[in-house]
């Protein structure tokens, strides 16, 4: 069994009790800036936590791997350095962009890799 990679074991067990039959978890990493509180990875979908919601309210939404069109690496800075010199992904589905900071790149870079390998079918 491959370990699963977390920051919080609250976010953890939020993911786990969410789960498909069969589902696995990857990874599940915390979020930081406004709107989100955290994005899980499973083998069938994104799940992120979006706390962006009036009087306090949150949602979870999962977002099936075959509905994402476009995985990209967001950075305020030029790609000189590194391709992950930022540590925020963007999840584009349909007309809607969802956005995650993280803390540390090695977070982005491994979110980019696990969604891009599950919508390329690699």
């Amino acid at each position: 069994m491959t370990k699963i990679v977390y920051d919080r074991k609250e976010q953890l067990q939020q993911i786990e009790s969410g789960l498909l039959p069969g589902e696995k978890i990857i990874a599940v990493y915390d979020a930081i800036g406004t709107g989100t509180g955290f994005l899980g990875l499973t083998d069938k979908r994104v799940i992120v936590q979006d706390k962006s919601f009036v009087g306090k309210r949150m949602a979870l939404t999962s977002i099936p791997y075959a509905r994402i069109s476009a995985v990209s690496v967001v950075s305020n800075r030029s790609f000189a350095g590194s391709f992950f010199s930022s540590g925020a992904i963007a999840v584009h589905v349909g007309t809607h962009t969802y956005e995650v900071e993280f803390r540390g790149d090695e977070k982005a870079h491994h979110t980019h890799n696990v969604i891009l390998h599950f919508i390329t079918g690699s």
